[in-house]
């Protein structure tokens, strides 16, 4: 009975041995795929040169970015992923001939992400100018209150001194902001573009301020000074895309 026994749990041994390397397989190569289908790469990473490899969930991304924005944005999406215990980031940022200061062209860099990040304004039909910290805004907005919004979060921006407006609000539409829609996408892409505008948000960027996401649902944590703040939180995650609806459980400090 004792040699049946022993010849048993060996050859459990043998199978859990060649399965767990099977298993970390599927899951890295689960985690690879779920990187490059999410939203976040198919859509604002897509001209990118981002390469994914996943070693039992220990994540290195090689390749080259537009901006650091999108080196950010990429390691923070993956970051979030089922299964990734770290991330190792060595994405270079792709030199590019600028007219504007690396500071400027920094504060246009964060500017365009917002405003992207962000579904009552239209990123795809503003231009985005920076000298000397004043942002300067041209190209089309639907409606005055969209073109007004669209100032208000550039204006929000760290480093922004001014902002001027010089978007055409377009005759063929009215002037109230457009419907709500609701965009189905992937929880962790969701979460990523929270996390990037409150960093990118001055009077946010300071707040004690976690997220999860769950089937578009936007959890809250952490500390305000007040409920303003809290508030402000709020609105601006409420304008993310792809979130469905805000769970704020912040606390006031």
């Amino acid at each position: 009975m004792k040699v049946v026994h022993f010849v048993t749990l060996m050859a459990a041994t043998l199978i859990l041995m060649v399965s767990m390397p099977v298993y970390a397989s599927q899951m890295d190569e689960r985690i690879e795929s779920s990187a490059r289908e999410s939203h976040v790469f198919k859509t604002y990473l897509k001209h990118d040169d981002i390469r994914i490899q996943s070693r039992d969930g220990a994540v290195t991304l090689t390749g080259y970015v537009s901006k650091e924005s999108h080196r950010t944005l990429a390691g923070d999406t993956v970051a979030g992923l089922p299964g990734v215990i770290s991330v190792e980031n060595r994405l270079h940022i792709k030199s590019r001939e600028s007219t504007m200061s690396s500071s400027d062209l920094l504060i246009s860099d964060k500017v365009q992400s917002t405003l992207m990040f962000h579904r009552s304004v239209n990123s795809e039909m503003t231009r985005i100018e920076v000298k000397d910290g004043v942002v300067t805004l041209r190209g089309t907005a639907t409606s005055q209150a969209q073109k007004d919004l669209t100032s208000e979060y550039a204006r929000d921006i760290e480093g922004v001194n001014d902002v001027i407006n010089k978007m055409i609000v377009s005759n063929a539409t009215n002037n109230s902001l457009p419907s709500t829609i609701v965009e189905y996408m992937d929880d962790v892409s969701i979460n990523s573009q929270v996390n990037m505008a409150l960093l990118f948000h001055r009077s946010t960027s300071f707040l004690h301020t976690m997220s999860s996401t769950k089937n578009g649902v936007v959890t809250l944590t952490g500390r305000a000074k007040n409920s303003a703040e809290i508030d402000l939180v709020t609105k601006l995650v409420s304008d993310i895309h792809g979130v469905r609806s805000v769970n704020n459980q912040m606390s006031i400090r």
